[in-house]
């Protein structure tokens, strides 16, 4: 298992583009299941795919191609060329994301509702696809060098100049994440969710937090400048946003006191702070050893799901939106 066995299914098809064809039928499948509960007319999830789908495929490929433009700009035609690879996960969220606003106002329908309930699948099928980087070795992470850490899924072995490499196995480690942040929003819209729009800033929040981590021992992240990984800062932008959200709403409910939530905000600002420090490789951070890295951003992770899910505070049974009693 630490070597695939092909990158097709029957010498023919691809992998990758199966698992992720399955992927997002299972999304449209647990997404169409959900419509009717959330309020939205019949077959809106079905409608919504069919545009959804191919400008997320082109909003993945333009966000590839702007932030790998070293790759293409000496045949700038190639950057068409979605079939030789290159395709980014944040470029077909953000792409679907401004296509679902469009599809809703046009059709006058609530985009926090829809986002809610395509929020599970979508996070779902973003784990079954990274198998696929799986298929292709791609996706990995920096050379494993302690013998007790070279197994598999810790680990895949990489073909370096025809000699087989321990790497860390980083599509399973946000894979995993992905399966475990779709358990969490499948259960806590029946239970914990009480607005429209929860359920989906808690897939951007709880995403972004284990993106940040995993993103950091990519060896092939895409970079806005030479050292700045434009998916960890939009990682850390997107926890930040949904965290001082929560926030607010923990002022307007008093679902903690005050004291308790300045000093949360001052404990996130700070921690947020050196985050982006560390981002942009202040020279100070930059130096950091592979643990201490991980400590740093799985801290900063860790603490911001704490006090965010202190700060949302319990919902009771009935004030849970999506809960199976309000069917």
């Amino acid at each position: 298992m630490a070597i695939p066995f092909s990158r097709t299914l029957f010498g023919v098809v691809p992998l990758y583009s199966l698992l992720i064809v399955i992927g997002a039928a299972l999304a449209i499948w647990l997404a169409s299941r959900e419509e009717k509960r959330a309020g939205l007319p019949k077959d809106t999830v079905l409608d919504l795919s069919f545009w959804v789908i191919p400008f997320g495929i082109i909003g993945a490929r333009i966000y590839y191609v702007a932030f790998a433009w070293d790759q293409f700009k000496d045949n700038p035609v190639s950057a068409l060329y979605v079939w030789e690879g290159g395709i980014a996960i944040y470029g077909a969220v953000i792409a679907g994301f401004i296509v679902l606003l469009i599809f809703c106002r046009l059709r006058k329908i609530s985009a926090p509702a829809l986002c809610d309930v395509i929020a599970p699948g979508l996070v779902l099928a973003q784990a079954i696809g990274r198998w696929g980087n799986y298929f292709n070795m791609e996706a990995y992470g920096e050379v494993i060098t302690d013998p007790a850490l070279q197994f598999f899924p810790f680990g895949v072995l990489i073909t370096e100049s025809g000699v087989p490499v321990w790497h860390m196995a980083t599509f399973f480690y946000e894979s995993f994440w992905d399966f475990l942040v779709f358990l969490v929003l499948i259960i806590g819209r029946r239970k914990w969710f009480r607005k429209e729009g929860d359920v989906f800033g808690f897939y951007c929040f709880l995403y972004s937090a284990g993106r940040l981590i995993v993103e950091d021992f990519r060896m092939d992240s895409l970079y806005a400048a030479p050292s700045l990984r434009i998916s960890q800062l939009l990682a850390l932008i997107l926890c930040t946003v949904w965290w001082l959200f929560t926030l607010r709403e923990a002022g307007r409910r008093n679902t903690l006191p005050f004291w308790l939530r300045v000093l949360f905000t001052v404990l996130h600002s700070a921690y947020a702070l050196v985050i982006a420090l560390y981002c942009f490789r202040l020279p100070a951070l930059a130096v950091l050893p592979l643990s201490g890295r991980a400590l740093l951003l799985s801290g900063y992770s860790l603490t911001a799901i704490v006090t965010l899910c202190l700060l949302y505070g319990r919902s009771d049974p009935g004030e849970v939106r999506y809960a199976i009693h309000a069917a």
